[in-house]
Order: structure tokens, then C-alpha cells, then sequence
């Protein structure tokens, strides 16, 4: 199966599962994750529909940039961030979901377009994993009160990255708790409105359980090459 017809086919699952969960059509938003994938790979997904796309490496990222500056690209970082590259990431993207620590939530903010908020999400290491960036669940609370007080930077949700669960249910458990955490945040922080969550192999579960961005490179590119 071409990358096209791939998705299409991943497409069409995400609105069933609207449907199938009583989600609102069109609520779930699908960035495609195009790390170590070419600018040809990604420009052919491109000419197929696709216009959101997510990045881990930011010189990867450039590069890619460069070669699609002719293609409408919403372009997303979803990778550990280094406070010295935080500049250039906030300059060349428009979405930033990893955001864990104030120090680069302010770097980020400096190097921001004024006249444009940059779009970011706080990622949170739900199940403590030591190999695995993000704040704390009982720390999430004082970094968006700072992150929302930045001026360049438009709070908008949370990112959750969890392990790796095969079964069904236990997905929709974990996933279950990451929306509790950002519903009971809500009532702080009434404007934000996304929860990216949910990847080639938890995207039914993640959706069920209120995710508003999905992210999904196996799916869309086939095997993650290295």
C-alpha cells in the first residue's frame, strides 16, 4: 500500500472512531510523524492532504524545511528540547508539544513572533519514566500558571507519551487518566483545548478517551527507519 492510500485508510479510522466514541467530527486532528523521513516522502504525503507534520531533531527539521518551503506545512516539534536550540524552534514552527521545563518555556517565549503566539503543550511523564521527558503530574500545575503568563506563547494542552501497552484496556486506562488530569486543569486554565496523545498503536484507545491530536509515523510511512 502506497503512503497515500495509507492515509486514507488511517484517516477514514480516526472519523469512525469519532463516530464510534461519540466524538464531534473533525475533532481529532492527525500530525503525521515524518522524523528521519525524506522531504520526498513527506511532500508526497503532502500532495495527498496531509498539511501537519511533526519533528523530533530540529536541524533534521530545517533541512526538511528548506526543501518544502513551496508546501503550506503546519509544522510541529514533538521532541526533547535543548534549551540552546529553543531559538530556532520557536522561529520555524508553529506547534511545540514538549514543553517540561520553565527554562525553556522562556526561551521559547523570547524567540517567539510577537505577532504570532507560538502554540505549545506541556508534556507530562504520566507513568514516572526515568527515560522519558516531562513534568510530573504533581508539578503540572505550577508550570502552567508560569507558561500561561508568557506573553508569546499561547497555552493551549497538554502531551502525553506513555509506555508501550498492547492491551486494549489498559490503554484506555492510562489514556483515561491523562484526560482526568487535563479536565481537572481546565477548570484553571479554561482555554486550553488539546490533548495530543495516541500513535500507530494505541490511536483507537487514545481517541476514545478524548485525545485531540494524534500522532502517527508507523502507519502513514510504514517501519521506523533508523
Amino acid at each position: 500500500m502506497d503512503n497515500s492510500k495509507k492515509l486514507v485508510a488511517v484517516s477514514d479510522s480516526i472519523r469512525q472512531w469519532e463516530q464510534q466514541y461519540a466524538r464531534n467530527a473533525d475533532s481529532v486532528a492527525l500530525v503525521a510523524v515524518s522524523k528521519t523521513r525524506s522531504a520526498d516522502e513527506i511532500r508526497a504525503l503532502y500532495n495527498a492532504g496531509q498539511s501537519r507534520f511533526g519533528e523530533n531533531y530540529l536541524q533534521e527539521a530545517l533541512d526538511k524545511m528548506e526543501k518544502l518551503g513551496d508546501c503550506e506545512i503546519e509544522w510541529h516539534y514533538i521532541g526533547a528540547i535543548q534549551s540552546r536550540k529553543a531559538p530556532e524552534i520557536a522561529q520555524n514552527f508553529t506547534w511545540v508539544h514538549s514543553v517540561d521545563r520553565l527554562k525553556v518555556a522562556n526561551k521559547l517565549n523570547q524567540h517567539a513572533n510577537i505577532a504570532s503566539p507560538l502554540n505549545v503543550l506541556i508534556q507530562v511523564n504520566l507513568e514516572g519514566e526515568t527515560s522519558k521527558g516531562g513534568v510530573a503530574p504533581d508539578q503540572l500545575a505550577d508550570l502552567a500558571s508560569d507558561i500561561d503568563k508568557l506573553e508569546n506563547l499561547a497555552f493551549r494542552g497538554l502531551m502525553f507519551m506513555p509506555k508501550v501497552h498492547t492491551e486494549f484496556t489498559t490503554q484506555r486506562k492510562i489514556f483515561g487518566q491523562a484526560t482526568a488530569l487535563f479536565e481537572n486543569l481546565k477548570r484553571s486554565f479554561p482555554d486550553i483545548d488539546h490533548i495530543s496523545m495516541g500513535m500507530s498503536g494505541d490511536l483507537q484507545a487514545a481517541i476514545a478517551e478524548g485525545a485531540t491530536m494524534v500522532r502517527v509515523g508507523t502507519a502513514l510511512f510504514g517501519p521506523r527507519q533508523q
